[in-house]
C-alpha cells in the first residue's frame, strides 16, 4: 500500500492510489465519472447535479472502506 511517513510514528495513504486499486479511475456513472489520469479528480461528463457528484463521492469512500478497511474524508466544502 503506497504510504508516506506523517511524523510521530503515523502514515499518510495515498488515496489516489486506494481509489484506482478499487477500479474507479477513468470509471463512469451516469452522468459523472473519475478522470482517466487520476482517481481522486471527479468530473461531470454533462449535466450531473450536485447530489450525483455526492452519490459517486460515497460509491467511492464505500468501496475503499469495503476493500481496505480506510475510511476517507471529502476534502471539499459541501454547500
Amino acid at each position: 500500500m503506497v504510504n508516506y511517513p506523517a511524523g510521530d510514528g503515523l502514515v499518510k495513504l495515498a488515496a489516489g492510489w486506494l481509489i484506482e486499486q478499487c477500479g474507479w479511475k477513468g470509471k463512469v456513472v451516469g452522468n459523472t465519472g473519475t478522470w482517466k489520469n487520476q482517481a481522486l479528480v471527479l468530473v461531470n461528463h454533462g449535466g450531473a447535479t450536485g447530489h450525483e457528484v455526492y452519490d459517486l463521492s460515497s460509491q467511492i469512500i464505500e468501496s475503499v472502506r469495503q476493500k481496505f478497511g480506510v475510511d476517507l474524508q471529502r476534502e471539499v466544502n459541501i454547500l
